[in-house]
């Protein structure tokens, strides 16, 4: 019994095809997801600079209301007193 070869399905690759086309597309939804996420809540360069600036700015300012200097909190051991 031979078989002219175009009346057999050959199912496991039909299988193997659509699980991978439907990767492919599950692949590109995210890719697409991704893109609009990256435009919805990316930074430019300019942005992250200024919000690090600003990061340092408040840091100094609250160090320059401290009470006592970490230096003047020390003990003559170097550790910091127990309050």
């Amino acid at each position: 019994m031979d078989s002219d070869g175009g009346n057999i399905v050959n199912f496991s690759s039909y299988k193997k095809t659509a699980r991978d086309e439907k990767k492919r597309a599950a692949k590109q939804e995210k890719e697409k997801t991704a893109a609009a996420n990256r435009v919805r809540f990316g930074r430019t360069g300019a942005e992250k600079k200024r919000a690090m600036l600003e990061a340092e700015r408040r840091a100094r300012l609250l160090e320059g209301k401290k009470l006592e200097s970490e230096a003047a909190a020390r003990d003559d051991g170097g550790e910091p007193r127990k309050t």
